[in-house]
């Protein structure tokens, strides 16, 4: 086996969680953080929560926000077309329609 290749190992690594919680493992790394653990993920917890450490669901609820914005204003378009077709036409165009 070849010397001096293999990373440190620490018997008595800590762990420490985003909500306070620390707890001693052994690892390459003397301090591991990490943003869940068995006291606050919510599956152990029975507790509905979201865990969103890059502001995903913010994102995601802002393209929602965006994209019903757009289809209002592309009903509202729609709309005022149809408004538009509908509307009464000129004397020629009338006629026009007429000897077609």
């Amino acid at each position: 086996m070849k010397a001096n290749i293999h990373p440190k190992y620490f018997e008595s690594a800590q762990v420490i969680c985003a909500c306070g919680n620390r707890f001693t493992t052994g690892s390459t790394m003397e301090e591991i953080r990490v943003e869940l653990c068995n006291q606050c993920h919510p599956f152990y917890t029975g507790e509905q929560r979201f865990v969103d450490s890059a502001s995903r669901i913010q994102k995601f609820q802002n393209k929602q926000n965006i994209a019903k914005q757009y289809l209002h204003s592309k009903v509202k378009k729609q709309e005022e077309q149809v408004a538009r077709d509908t509307a009464p036409k000129t004397l020629r165009e009338m006629l026009m329609a007429v000897s077609k």
